[in-house]
């Protein structure tokens, strides 16, 4: 049997015995909408629980606009220029438009990436931030969180008049879905209010996980965290493996974000029977696979359906390595076991930078065996990151089939686009 993986840009082909017992697991595919355009703009005139957008804004008004950064699939280049043109037909001039990149707690992307994100016509027409969690210069209270501190949020966003959050929405593995009031907690945030909402505590909640939102304690803090500081506007999109739109849902944030939820999880969710023995995953592919702390979304699916004390292999391009930066690596390197890692991360009073991708792969591995097959890693990196290295998927399906001739297999090409459930 012959099956791709969405992996890095290209994708990458397995073969597995045919005579291996072989369940492939992926969402639904939904055709792109064709005029992606027309789709924003429709939507921009006819929103959900919102007047059309063009009556929300004057020539007076300033605007943020809150986009996704460079680790998310969001076609920034195709749906922001529309965003951005319609405010120019409101009234708007282009110098009264900010556009802010929400990083949350990841690196700052280069002049060059945010050409390539964004366009080289929108870089020059508007202004563009950065947003940066740790520069208090940068930051204004809003709110109260369920740990009491006051949540900061980046002051060109809330200083705007017009307060627009776009994004893509798609299964998330501890927050339920992506989009919606996400793009203010974490995009936007302060590093402590990031790191509360991420914390041992809320994360290790039974309903901070794939597909759930309301009763999840973490989704609902970054509820009340963005109605906070009332947006105006929401506009997000749901994609298909191609990067394809598929539908565009716009208007008041918490009415479009449960439509866009209700479409997204319809394809996503898919039933299986049994967990599985082994369990090969992929990370989407580019740009979710570029480093190894965002291939814990991989891990986090497959593990969803492995049986305890089962495989799951990842293929995760880590183009971008661990990462170098953040503290996610240092976390791993310097724990003596997974059980040393989780004491560490839940002894009271800890708190660290990216502890949350750390712990929810060790939680992960209390459970099953990980392997990780990256062309951007060396077995030693892997390795020091308390993962196994791969060379070659089939190979290492060969020795887990040698030890157990009837392991049961399930593969998601497509990775965390599939969220996988017992049925």
């Amino acid at each position: 049997m012959r099956l791709r993986l969405a992996y890095g840009r290209d994708g990458m082909w397995i073969t597995l015995p045919d005579s291996a017992d072989v369940t492939v697991v992926e969402p639904e595919f939904v055709a792109g909408i064709g005029d992606e355009s027309g789709a924003v703009r429709a939507a921009l005139h006819a929103p959900l629980g919102s007047p059309p957008l063009q009556d929300l804004v004057r020539s007076s008004d300033t605007v943020a606009v809150v986009f996704s950064d460079i680790t998310r699939p969001m076609p920034n280049d195709r749906v922001l220029p529309v965003l951005v043109d319609a405010l120019v037909e409101a009234g708007v001039s282009d110098d009264r438009i900010t556009l802010i990149n929400g990083l949350g707690t990841h690196r700052a992307q280069s002049e060059h990436e945010l050409r390539a994100m964004l366009g080289d016509s929108l870089v020059e027409r508007c202004r563009i931030v950065q947003h940066d969690a740790w520069d208090q210069a940068q930051l204004v209270g809003v709110a109260r969180n369920s740990a009491g501190r006051v949540v900061q949020v980046n002051r060109a966003y809330v200083e705007a008049s017009v307060r627009i959050l776009t994004g893509f929405v798609e299964p998330h593995f501890f927050a339920g879905f992506s989009g919606g009031p996400k793009a203010v907690l974490p995009a936007i945030a302060d590093i402590e209010s990031i790191m509360d909402n991420h914390g041992a505590r809320l994360l290790s909640h039974p309903r901070a996980t794939w597909a759930q939102t309301v009763g999840n304690p973490l989704w609902e803090e970054i509820r009340v965290v963005a109605e906070a500081t009332r947006p105006t506007f929401l506009l997000n999109v749901t994609l298909n493996r191609d990067r394809a739109i598929t539908g565009v849902f716009a208007g008041e944030m918490l009415v479009a974000h449960r439509a866009a939820i209700e479409f997204a999880g319809t394809h996503a969710m898919r039933p299986v029977a049994a967990p599985f023995d082994v369990v090969i995953t992929s990370n989407s592919g580019y740009p979710l696979d570029l480093n190894l702390y965002q291939a814990v979304k991989g891990m986090s699916a497959a593990s969803l359906i492995v049986k305890p004390g089962g495989d799951i292999i990842v293929a995760a391009e880590c183009w971008d390595g661990i990462p170098a930066h953040g503290e996610y690596g240092r976390l791993l390197r310097e724990a003596e076991s997974i059980e040393d890692l989780l004491a560490t991360i839940r002894a009271p009073g800890f708190r660290c930078h990216d502890q949350w991708e750390a712990q929810i792969q060790a939680q992960i591995q209390q459970k099953a065996r990980v392997h990780v097959y990256a062309d951007g890693l060396t077995d030693v990196q892997l390795a020091a990151a308390m993962v196994r290295p791969c060379r070659s998927i089939e190979d290492q399906v060969e020795r887990i089939l040698g030890a157990n001739p009837h392991a049961r297999i399930a593969v998601l090409p497509e990775g965390p686009q599939t969220v996988p459930y017992l049925a």
